[in-house]
């Protein structure tokens, strides 16, 4: 690979996306022991809360063991040089329900999301915490489901309202290493912040989808411990740290200090090692947001109906975060057809 010399931000969101893993039960002690290690390990921001982010704990997408607040004073306390940063979407979090409690409690960043094709919502969370000072990034989500030149209108948006980065979300970890070369290629050419790219491993590709994003320019780049996260995981911290070691990419990552933190992460809260399966891998290929696997499997098993069926159906419906009942309404259609009309 032929790497640019620029230094690569390192966001690890095992407190955020991590939590999917574990229907959002994660402890005040797990958050307080990670995000004490992952300082340690040097990695930029170290993003806390709800797998959905602030205001997401519900019953529709799972309610968190604890509270933002308590989650964010947690991880603060804990915190030495890397930053404190949170997951904001519209329509989940409020303005002033959720982020400026949150920005009381210390944090140093928010990352607004859209879907990949709707940015406009962000701009009145971007440009209300642009004109507070706070640093705010831009975040694209299920990016595999747009047009390189879509998603560049889009991120403009998010530059324009005042977004230092814009970062596109492989979701569903559908993307495939061309796609990463074109997507993150366009972006870096043709605007003037950061560009970021958030893996998934749906199809084993996140490690290697990373570094590719890297080579097309990418300056920030998100990791979990151990890949724990939704479905197949994330790429992990521990594999990309050992990767920009190798390539002599700069970052403020301490390899031995990495490795360590993924330790603790699988010593105290990763239950299971995201493992690719059937089920994860037909979610990749059907373009299926990650968080879909845990309960297309349950609603699989209780209308005995085969999960893999019941992804590509979503795939063709477009479905994304948030529209989680369509999940059981497309088991309960596949249940009423006979085999044949299922395999059709």
């Amino acid at each position: 690979m032929t790497w640019t010399r620029q230094a690569v931000t390192v966001c690890d969101t095992t407190l955020r996306d991590g939590s999917h893993a574990v229907a959002h039960q994660l402890s005040r002690s797990d958050i307080g022991a990670y995000a004490r290690a992952a300082d340690r390990a040097g990695v930029d921001v170290v993003e806390v809360g709800h797998g959905n982010g602030l205001g997401a704990s519900s019953l529709q997408v799972g309610l968190a063991a604890v509270s933002d607040r308590e989650m964010l004073t947690t991880a603060r306390e804990q915190l030495r040089t890397s930053r404190l940063g949170v997951l904001s979407i519209p329509g989940f979090a409020g303005i002033e329900r959720d982020l400026k409690p949150a920005l009381d409690c210390g944090v140093d960043e928010v990352r607004v999301g859209a879907h990949c094709t709707e940015a406009d919502v962000t701009r009145q969370q971007i440009t209300m915490l642009r004109s507070l000072g706070v640093s705010v990034k831009g975040l694209l989500l299920m990016s595999h489901m747009a047009a390189p030149r879509t998603l560049l209108e889009q991120a403009r948006k998010m530059q324009d309202y005042g977004a230092e980065a814009v970062i596109l979300m492989d979701s569903a970890g559908a993307y495939t290493a061309s796609e990463v070369r074109e997507k993150v290629g366009t972006l870096v050419e043709n605007l003037t912040i950061a560009v970021g790219f958030h893996a998934h491993n749906n199809l084993g590709h996140s490690v290697a989808n990373t570094l590719i994003a890297i080579e097309s320019g990418a300056g920030v780049v998100d990791v979990t411990a151990r890949g724990f996260g939704a479905g197949a995981g994330n790429a992990p911290l521990e594999l990309v740290a050992a990767n920009l070691e190798l390539e002599k990419v700069e970052s403020r990552i301490g390899l031995f200090a990495a490795l360590d933190a993924a330790d603790l992460a699988e010593q105290r809260f990763v239950r299971r090692i995201p493992t690719n399966d059937s089920v994860t891998i037909a979610s990749g290929i059907a373009g299926v947001f990650s968080g879909f696997a845990a309960p297309t499997r349950r609603a699989a098993e209780r209308f005995g109906v085969d999960p893999r069926d019941i992804l590509m159906e979503l795939g063709r419906r477009r479905v994304v975060a948030g529209q989680e009942d369509t999940i059981t309404e497309v088991a309960i259609a596949l249940a009423g057809a006979g085999p044949g009309e299922r395999s059709a």
